[in-house]
């Protein structure tokens, strides 16, 4: 079964190569290209050279950065990651680094070196909680903004603006990527509940399917025990139920592991139970089902499933009653007494179909108050 861990991991991108996260990142390395270009005009020059280098040396750094990130990311629970920010001994190597030779950049290469401001600002994003990092943005822009009056700089406003956007834009980024693992969370623990649930509800009704079934066979087959010796006809006829008793509860089982595809009357007997108590209508209900005779099972289900069903749907009432005999089945409310189907009805037509083909009859009728819907054999 795939975890919360595995969710998260799949949000962050582990689907992907792992290569792809951070060459989508270092596509942004382009704009380092200016202050590349700026070394390259004074290479005969001390400062062109380490300029370029240092440009160089912090490309390096930045990508680090994500390659840490990433790994972070795949290593931990990426909800508190994208939360929390990076741990320390994670984030601060390159954030130093990118410190120190941004520095060396603005040094050598002048106004073209500021670019590195900007990856230093984003990675700070990256890498740190929101409450830590914004003030940290908020400093470079204003240094970014105010730089531009020094000799030769320009104006730096541009600059300051792109700071502010590329750092809004990994905060969206890191927000995304968190609501997306909240949502991966949702869907994992809806899928295990819906697991649980319905393995819950499986062994309510099997309990139910076979509870009362195999009480009753051990019952007779400790009376057919004492028997033999006394009267041994009674206790042939007593193996005789036996051997029914034990046939319809395997027949039972059988649909029950199936996954329902046959009405079995102890699991509809089960499942009225659950939706009666859905609809905040009282059930009285058969405990045993063993006094129905086999062939006429199935059709006593449909009967328990018709009737019920009509009850829920049509008729306010607050008490449903479900009786069984070996000759019939009957469905009893105490609502409206509205008729619970039309005439018409292709569930009522269904059902005196199914009767028909086993010599059954289909009474269906207003009480005071409530309605009847009884299935009987002659």
């Amino acid at each position: 079964m795939t975890t919360v861990s595995d969710m998260e991991k799949r949000a962050g991108g582990q689907g992907q190569p792992r290569w792809a996260g951070p060459w989508l990142a270092g596509i942004w390395l382009f704009f380092l290209l200016n202050p590349l270009g700026e070394g390259w005009d004074h290479r005969h020059e001390l400062r062109g050279v380490v300029g370029m280098v240092a440009t160089v040396g912090f490309a390096f750094a930045y990508m680090w950065m994500w390659v840490r990130a990433r790994e972070q990311f795949r290593a931990q629970e990426g909800r508190l990651v994208m939360a929390r920010g990076f741990p320390l001994s994670v984030a601060a190597p390159s954030l130093v680094a990118q410190v120190l030779l941004g520095a060396v950049m603005m040094v050598c290469l002048g106004a073209s070196g500021s670019a590195s401001i900007t990856y230093f600002a984003v990675s700070c994003v990256m890498t740190m909680s929101f409450r830590v990092a914004s003030p940290i943005v908020v400093v470079l822009i204003a240094a970014t903004a105010a730089s531009g009056a020094l000799p030769g700089w320009g104006n730096q406003i541009g600059n300051a603006f792109g700071i502010l956007a590329a750092s809004l834009a990994v905060f969206g980024m890191r927000t995304v990527m968190a609501r997306n693992i909240d949502l991966f969370r949702a869907h994992q623990e809806n899928a295990q509940l819906a697991v649980e649930g319905e393995r819950n509800r499986f062994a309510r009704d099997l309990h139910d399917i076979l509870g009362h079934s195999l009480t009753v066979i051990t019952v007779k087959a400790e009376l057919a025990d004492r028997l033999f010796d006394v009267d041994p006809e009674r206790a042939r006829a007593e193996v005789r139920d036996l051997e029914r008793l034990s046939r319809d509860a395997l027949a039972d089982v059988r649909r029950a592991v199936e996954g329902y595809r046959d009405l079995t009357l102890p699991g509809e007997i089960a499942r009225a139970r659950t939706a009666l108590e859905a609809a905040e209508i009282r059930a009285d209900l058969p405990n045993s089902t063993d006094e129905v005779p086999t062939e006429l099972r199935e059709l006593f289900a449909w009967t328990v499933r018709e009737g019920v069903t009509n009850v829920i749907r049509h008729s306010g009432a607050r008490t449903c009653t479900v009786r069984l005999t070996p000759t019939g089945a009957e469905v009893l409310d105490d609502g409206c007494g509205a008729v619970v189907a039309p005439a018409g009805g292709n569930g009522l037509l269904g059902l005196r179909e199914r009767a028909a083909a086993v010599g059954a009859t289909v009474t269906a009728g207003p009480l005071d108050p409530g309605f009847t819907l009884k299935v009987a054999v002659a």
